[in-house]
């Protein structure tokens, strides 16, 4: 029997979701506004605070991405974020065991962080596997089709991105001294997992160009990258301005907020202007 394509979103998907919200809730309070306090709430002890305010963005976002699983209705709306989710929390799992000795045995964060990282790939994997299926691959009432041109440059910023994170995860130690910050091999990995978020969530635009598959994915990238600039500005100092990597990361994370909430605002212009059909 065909797979009923109603665009429903499964209560599996759901009830995941509402579980994993107040995780990124405390892990973003923990991360953005107390940087300097991982050693005592933490799982594992941060250094610099710029890289658990960068590890922090991804959650904020995360939480934003979570929530519009209650507020858009409609699977396809949310389906290219889990892959990346998949993804990221998968490149964390395998950071914990290849750097267990870093973390904070016993401490409440320690059982969290474990426990979280070793069932979430799982679970996130059998709600996209299990929802995929209702997606009817036809664009909303009212919706618009994304540019190849457009498509295309998202995917080659998408694809650099992961490339770059992919590096970091798979060899820190050839970054240690030349990344933006100073990095340990645990945090250049967790740094490059964060990477791989937007490049995981671009390539599906390969394949899809309803700008409703995209829109509140890309309204989660648009929250992380807005914290990623602030978080820039207020641990400016933990920045290594020798490195030219520092000056690579801050000008590309500056182009990307602008380029981002560009093509949002043009993509909806489209949207209420032009509805694809």
């Amino acid at each position: 029997m065909p797979p009923v394509r109603d665009d429903r979103i499964l209560p599996f998907t759901w009830w995941l979701s509402l579980a994993i919200i107040p995780f990124l809730v405390v892990a973003s309070v923990l991360l953005y506004l107390l940087p300097g306090s991982t050693d005592q709430t933490f799982a594992w002890t941060i250094q610099p605070d710029i890289t658990a305010m960068f590890l922090g963005c991804a959650y904020l976002g995360g939480i934003w991405f979570f929530l519009q699983v209650f507020r858009v209705g409609k699977w396809h709306r949310i389906s290219h974020g889990l892959p990346a989710v998949f993804v990221f929390a998968t490149l964390l799992s395998i950071a914990t065991f290849l750097h267990w000795d870093r973390f904070h045995f016993g401490h409440i964060s320690f059982i969290t962080w474990v426990t979280l990282y070793v069932t979430t790939p799982v679970l996130v994997l059998a709600a996209g596997l299990l929802n995929r299926r209702t997606d009817p691959r036809t664009p909303d009432r009212l919706d618009a089709v994304i540019p190849g041109a457009v498509r295309a440059l998202l995917v080659v910023v998408g694809v650099s991105a992961f490339v770059t994170g992919a590096v970091l995860f798979a060899f820190p130690n050839l970054l240690l001294g030349a990344w933006a910050w100073e990095v340990t091999p645990l945090t250049a990995r967790v740094v490059g997992a964060v990477l791989t978020l937007p490049g995981t969530v671009n390539i599906w635009m390969l394949r899809d160009a309803r700008w409703s598959a995209f829109r509140w994915v890309f309204q989660a990238q648009i929250v992380s990258l807005v914290f990623i600039v602030l978080a820039l500005v207020l641990r400016w100092d933990d920045l290594v301005w020798e490195h030219p990597a520092a000056w690579a990361f801050t000008i590309g994370i500056g182009f990307s907020l602008v380029a981002y909430v560009a093509f949002f605002l043009l993509m909806d212009r489209r949207r209420f202007t032009a509805p694809a059909t």
